[in-house]
């Protein structure tokens, strides 16, 4: 019954999901408080007390239509919040009709890519990398293109950069703050980018457009800055969600923005609408668009993400971890202490620790940790950490 490409692409499955699964059947045998699962990036905090306001306000109300069908871009209040927010961030002109309402950033990715695509074009991903892309340009007929990064900084190599682009290069996939090393690209860097691409661009007579997938832009420490990606690429679009910014994974609740520059924007913005429906969406959730809309300003607190991320790099410094330090999001990526990530993350599973190989990002020889669990989980798998790290000594 089942297709044999949908087989073989779960074979090919999410890490993250495999761990997380692992998780449940340690919990089973050993407690929950005996399981140090750094699998997956569920935020550990409820969402911000705007957000629940608003819900309990429209629950409770007598909000007429709010159940109903909508434009499928969204509700065109909402997109002009949005819009302006983003055109104060950027100083560019954005308006509502650059705006399109989507069901979360992978649902608004599959609404990007469905709607450039052609069977055969190439989609660069720079590793490491969310391995869920890969499946998202396959669904429109796409080919993705994996190209490493600066070992030392994670940031974009141009080098290798350069390589890649060719006159089937069709999109190139930014996710800065990052997931899963946390670095954000300096503005410096996407600038050299931003020419390659131009120059590629004159060269091939061709357009590459730069979705920048951005759900923890909002999560950044110590003064850091998010270089505006519609400001530095012209052609550009990007894909927001609030699941990170506000605690909201479940709900499925995003956007696109589309940089009002771009060549016959009017007609690429009727395709991702049109994409939006015919993809199934139809449109995003109705309740939690009016609930957005009253929470645009509304943030969780990260100086406690900061504090996890510090006490846990710290530790694992310590402990002779080598790791760049982040920036932002919530992850930490250091170096496995064997070339074979996998098996070191299988290793880990001895002392309860639930890490995600680097292989699952398209990085091999490093592994993923999520520090947005409690505190008290944190703490507690230092213990269990340091006899994994004493297991690989002398």
């Amino acid at each position: 019954m089942l297709s044999q490409n949908i087989h073989d692409k779960i074979s090919k499955s999410s890490w993250i999901r495999a761990m997380f699964e692992q998780g449940e059947k340690l919990r089973k045998i050993h407690g929950p408080e005996k399981v140090y699962d750094f699998s997956l990036g569920n935020p550990d905090y409820e969402p911000p007390q705007e957000v629940q306001a608003s819900l309990e306000k429209y629950i409770n109300g007598q909000t007429a239509g709010l159940h109903k069908y909508m434009n499928n871009a969204g509700y065109p209040d909402i997109r002009e919040k949005i819009a302006k927010k983003t055109s104060a961030e950027t100083g560019l002109p954005v308006t509502l009709n650059h705006i399109i309402m989507t069901c979360g950033a992978a649902g608004g990715l599959n609404v990007v890519l469905k709607s450039i695509l052609n069977p055969g074009d190439e989609v660069i991903v720079l590793a490491p990398y969310f391995v869920e892309y890969g499946f998202y340009a396959e669904n429109h007929g796409g080919k993705l293109v994996v190209v490493p990064t600066d070992p030392s900084t994670f940031e974009p190599s141009l080098v290798a950069l350069e390589k890649a682009v060719t006159p089937k290069t069709k999109a190139l996939i930014i996710n800065s703050p990052n997931n899963p090393t946390g670095v954000i690209y300096s503005e410096e860097i996407l600038k050299q980018v931003a020419r390659l691409l131009s120059n590629k661009e004159r060269e091939f007579h061709t357009q590459i457009l730069v979705i920048s997938d951005e759900p923890y832009s909002k999560i950044i420490y110590d003064d850091a800055k998010v270089p505006s990606i519609l400001a530095l690429f012209p052609n550009s679009a990007i894909v927001n969600s609030y699941s990170k910014s506000l605690a909201l994974p479940g709900e499925r609740i995003g956007y696109i923005a589309v940089n009002p520059g771009i060549e016959d924007v009017e007609l690429l913005i009727s395709g991702m609408v049109f994409a939006n429906r015919t993809l199934g969406f139809v449109n995003a959730p109705s309740l939690f668009q009016r609930v957005i809309g009253d929470s645009l300003d509304a943030a969780v607190n990260t100086d406690e993400y900061k504090r996890r991320r510090d006490y846990l790099y710290n530790h694992l410094i310590e402990l002779g971890f080598t790791c760049v330090k982040p920036e932002g999001a919530f992850y930490l990526f250091p170096k496995a202490l064997i070339p074979d990530d996998v098996e070191f993350a299988q290793r880990a599973l001895k002392y309860n620790l639930l890490i995600v190989p680097g292989s699952g990002f398209g990085c091999p020889g490093y592994f993923r940790l999520a520090y947005c669990v409690s505190m008290e989980t944190i703490k507690n798998s230092i213990g269990a950490f340091k006899a994994l790290a004493e297991e690989f000594k002398g």
